[in-house]
């Protein structure tokens, strides 16, 4: 007999989080529990604000239209809305026990909070492998804080994501500040400029290699492989099921391009999944999870080594169940 319960979570966020200009006060989601005898799956179904095309509210409604059907014996076909499908699907790999339990729990480090400790972080790190986000502030206070970093720690590597947000001439003038002989230690810029034809133009000018991530998700993108591209960035919670992650993650194969599993603030239970999806498609690259420190607390499974208190079912709330 086929059972499933939908849960809803509310994880408060520490100060400072911000999403496309609106600060984040707290990280709402859904759960599913899938249950057949005595084997179980979760799976996390969590809409990102600003970057997901649906909303918690949509996103529910067609979770309980899917495992209604589900729970009658049914075999839907993957939901349309990406953070559904993604949910949906680790639930059901985990029922079937096709999700392996190894992890990369290694995960690029975040460049967040007071620069003295994030400095201490990082040369503490056994894989010195950081993500910066930049182009919230000016380009040049980017540029100089990147160069800081790659100048004080010889075998740092960077990942930048500007989500878009500059335009060519900014993007042009954080470069400046980078060194040509630093260059080549960062692994990539997610997106520099707002039209990829620019981010292209970017790295050909500069010699800084750039990563696809919103393109991968707009029609007609079509992955190639192209000078100056080195990596696509897959965030689950915006792509869709595994199905659909694992023909991104061949397709990018076979161009030669460098896939990187990464996080859309997920709790520990979804990051766990996710750094065990990074382990099984994506073993050879560090993937870009470190966003648990960003919340005040754990759901349901810890990740390893991480000092958030855990917080068990008691705290959620149960929104649906069949």
């Amino acid at each position: 007999m086929r059972q499933a319960t939908l849960w809803r979570y509310a994880i408060p966020m520490e100060t400072g989080v911000v999403l496309r200009e609106a600060r984040l006060h707290q990280r709402e989601g859904l759960l599913v529990e899938l249950r057949v005898g005595d084997r179980h799956g979760w799976g996390e179904i969590a809409p990102l604000p600003g970057f997901s095309r649906e909303d918690l509210c949509s996103a529910r409604q067609d979770a309980r239209d899917w495992l209604s059907l589900w729970c009658k014996g049914g075999t839907p076909n993957d939901s349309g809305l990406p953070s559904v499908a993604f949910g949906l699907s680790c639930a059901l790999a985990e029922l079937e026990q096709t999700l392996p339990q190894a992890g990369s729990w290694h995960s690029a480090a975040l460049c967040t909070g007071d620069p003295d400790e994030l400095f201490e972080r990082l040369q503490a790190l056994p894989q010195p492998v950081a993500k910066m986000k930049v182009g919230q502030y000016e380009a040049a206070r980017d540029g100089m804080l990147a160069g800081l970093l790659l100048e004080a720690l010889p075998d740092l590597r960077l990942r930048l994501d500007a989500n878009r947000r500059w335009t060519p001439e900014k993007a042009l003038q954080f470069a400046r500040y980078i060194a040509p002989t630093l260059r080549s230690r960062i692994d990539f810029i997610e997106e520099p400029c707002q039209c990829p034809d620019d981010s292209r133009q970017f790295a050909d000018e500069t010699g800084i290699t750039i990563a696809w991530d919103e393109s991968l998700r707009e029609e007609p993108f079509c992955l190639q492989a192209q000078p100056g591209v080195a990596a696509i960035v897959i965030k689950p919670t915006l792509t869709g099921s595994l199905t659909r992650i694992k023909q991104q993650i061949e397709a990018a194969r076979q161009y030669g391009v460098r896939t990187i599993i990464s996080s859309a603030l997920e709790s520990s239970l979804g990051l766990t999944q996710l750094a065990r999806l990074a382990h099984w498609l994506t073993a050879d690259e560090v993937p870009g999870l470190d966003t648990l420190n960003l919340m005040q607390y754990q759901l349901l499974r810890a990740w390893p080594g991480s000092p958030l208190p855990l917080k068990d079912k008691e705290w959620l709330t149960r929104e649906w169940q069949s």
